[in-house]
């Protein structure tokens, strides 16, 4: 179990921590090209996303490898698991069907997260 949940883990915080810093760190000018989603969303609410991808990601590898406060593994794949629960919506409204199978394989990874963290309890 520990193996799988660091290989899950790595996907996610690169898939996050990626997402997760162009949404804090580029303009929605430069975000549009690839997530046509940010015209319609003020730039304030693409950020505080950018920011909880970001701290999902890290919740996901720093309490393991340092040993301080295991419970925010799980804190961080739920936290994960309701960006998804948030973004599947906004992709279906907006007829993205291409993007809805990352958000279905993220939501499935950070979920499966969740009872793999069980084990740094």
């Amino acid at each position: 179990m520990m193996i799988a949940y660091w290989v899950i883990a790595a996907l996610l915080a690169v898939v996050y921590l990626y997402s997760g810093g162009m949404k804090l760190l580029r303009s929605k000018e430069q975000l549009r090209p690839a997530m046509t989603w940010v015209e319609h969303t003020p730039l304030f609410l693409v950020r505080v996303i950018g920011f909880f991808e970001v701290l999902g990601a890290l919740g996901l590898l720093l309490p393991p490898l340092t040993g301080i406060a295991p419970w925010l593994v799980m804190a961080a794949a739920i936290g994960l698991v309701a960006v998804q629960l948030g973004a599947i919506p906004l992709h279906l409204r907006r007829h993205e069907v291409n993007v809805i199978a990352l958000n279905l394989v993220l939501l499935v990874l950070a979920s499966v997260e969740i009872w793999l963290g069980t084990i740094w309890l």
